[in-house]
């Protein structure tokens, strides 16, 4: 018995996975007419951008923030599409105060680019060279993404899109290929400046999952310029919940379906083409097949070669083999007294500590605050969530899995109570996740978070592609160009909506 619904003649298409890459190609796809049935294991959309719920306090999982919102923006144009609204949100600014080790006055990175421009010639005196560099790359680097290449490209279509991106400004970014964000610092006589390379770490950590001495440095242009206007970072009203049902609304608006608690088991494939998929009912536990058209796998790309087995490309699963390890996430969400929240408090904040301790690997906290009256807390009340980049391997391997949670959680209260009033009696709820978290609720690859890594190798022409070697199958989300973030996981979307309108164009044209 066929999940799809009763569009007949229409290809079929399998999404496995209801993260924001997901929902968006899938609802895309259903209002340009195509037959989808969307799969996930969890029991609400949005994977790492979803929410969950307790005492009266919305809890945001993963992502905090969206780029994208503003007018050509990759999500107003999605919404535009798809004919929905975007869901209230408010502007970030500063987008970030970030405080450096043994300093009380934050770094503010803020939403005014003369404003910004001010605070890091404060902050960073001498740099504004590096820092007109970005500015130099940014400006055709995001009017370049804005026509849609795809990158990498694979086949003569994609070269074609990729060549009706490229203008004349920018070959000026083209000598920076192949340079890192160390690279640029050292280029301009920074490269032994402690506190400036100490704020680009932790910044550029949240954005492409690695320092600055590895971070490539066009991407670095873009995630960290991104901030300003005419661009910017959101706060959405509600939860970032509601970006995944916006999307699901209009999926199922157009004929397409959602299952949860489905877990695609095994990518199926015949003569180099995906054809379909395994899944198990997880509340029945019964195991079925269906068969697609196209299967679009928004999944990490370590999932991928698990879903494929032994019908992966040995060159691509080495490839995959090869990766450095990615990261995983400690993150803690406390319900509390609006009383523990100081005056003018920023929304998000960043803090990095003095290297004793254990949390991260950096020894940093990312820190998102819920605003009154912005529908994540009772009145009177208010969220903080803190969460730090660590490695995947001593919570796999922990012989004291609930000692280790207890003490990564009391390390983060105690440092957050350096700047949060933090006591028992403002403190409502106390819940931690981990990268064992992750990988149960996303089943992400050992709760991996946040992509592959932005390096030379892996970033955009270098990148893994959309069209993947298996004919029919797609990858989408923060394994594949632009990166992560839900701006980045929907970039990736529409390029594979693109194509695989393009492919069934070229299937009808033979017939």
């Amino acid at each position: 018995m066929s999940n799809f619904s009763d569009k007949r003649n229409q290809p079929r298409i399998i999404v496995i996975g209801a993260g924001i890459g997901g929902l968006t190609a899938g609802a895309l796809l259903a209002h340009r007419g195509y037959n989808v049935l969307i799969l996930d294991q969890a029991i609400v959309p949005g994977g790492c951008a979803s929410t969950f719920k307790r005492q009266g306090f919305t809890f945001d999982v993963g992502a905090t923030q969206v780029a994208g919102l503003e007018p050509g923006g990759i999500h107003h144009r999605i919404f535009s599409e798809l004919e929905i609204d975007l869901p209230p949100a408010t502007p970030c600014d500063p987008a970030c105060a970030v405080y450096l080790p043994g300093e009380v006055t934050p770094i503010n990175v803020w939403r005014d680019p003369e404003k910004w421009r001010e605070e890091r010639q404060r902050q960073f005196p001498g740099s504004e060279g590096f820092w007109q560099l970005l500015a130099t790359l940014f400006n055709p680097s995001w009017e370049f993404q804005g026509r849609d290449p795809v990158l990498p490209p694979r086949n003569l279509w994609d070269l074609w899109q990729l060549t009706k991106a490229l203008r004349p400004n920018t070959l000026i970014t083209a000598p920076f290929t192949f340079m890192t964000v160390g690279d640029a610092l050292r280029l301009y006589g920074l490269g032994n400046d402690y506190r400036l390379r100490t704020f680009l770490d932790l910044q550029l950590k949240l954005y492409s999952q690695v320092n600055a001495e590895e971070t490539a440095l066009l991407y670095a242009a873009t995630a960290l310029s991104v901030s300003q206007l005419p661009q910017g970072l959101f706060h959405l009203q509600g939860s970032m919940q509601v970006l995944s049902d916006r999307l699901v609304e209009s999926l199922q608006r157009d004929g397409g379906k959602l299952l949860m608690r489905h877990t695609v088991e095994q990518i199926q494939v015949e003569n180099g083409q995906a054809i379909g998929v395994v899944i198990k009912n997880q509340k029945t536990g019964e195991i079925s097949t269906q068969a697609a058209d196209h299967v679009v796998a928004n999944v990490t790309v370590q999932n991928l070669v698990q879903l494929l087995g032994n019908k992966t490309p040995s060159g691509y699963q080495q490839r995959v083999e090869k990766l450095p390890p990615s990261s995983g996430a400690f993150v803690v969400y406390l319900g509390v007294d609006a009383s523990a929240i100081p005056a003018n408090c920023p929304p998000h904040l960043q803090f990095m500590y003095d290297a004793n301790g254990t949390i991260g690997e950096n020894n940093s906290l990312f820190v998102s605050v819920s605003h009154p009256g912005d529908g994540r807390a009772p009145e009177g009340k208010a969220t903080i969530i803190a969460s730090s980049f660590v490695n995947t391997t001593p919570w796999e391997k922990s012989q004291d899995y609930p000692g280790l949670k207890q003490q990564y959680t009391q390390e983060a209260i105690s440092r957050l109570s350096e700047y949060f009033h933090l006591k028992p009696e403002t403190i409502i709820h106390v819940e931690a996740a981990t990268p064992r978290t992750f990988a149960n609720y996303t089943a992400r690859d050992r709760g991996i978070v946040g992509g592959i890594g932005q390096r030379i190798p892996t970033f955009g022409p270098f990148g893994f592609a959309n069209r993947t070697p298996i004919n029919h199958l797609w990858l989408v989300g923060d394994s594949t160009h632009p990166g992560e973030g839900t701006a980045g996981v929907s970039y990736s979307a529409l390029t594979v909506v693109r194509q695989i309108c393009q492919s069934n164009r070229h299937l009808q044209e033979k017939r």
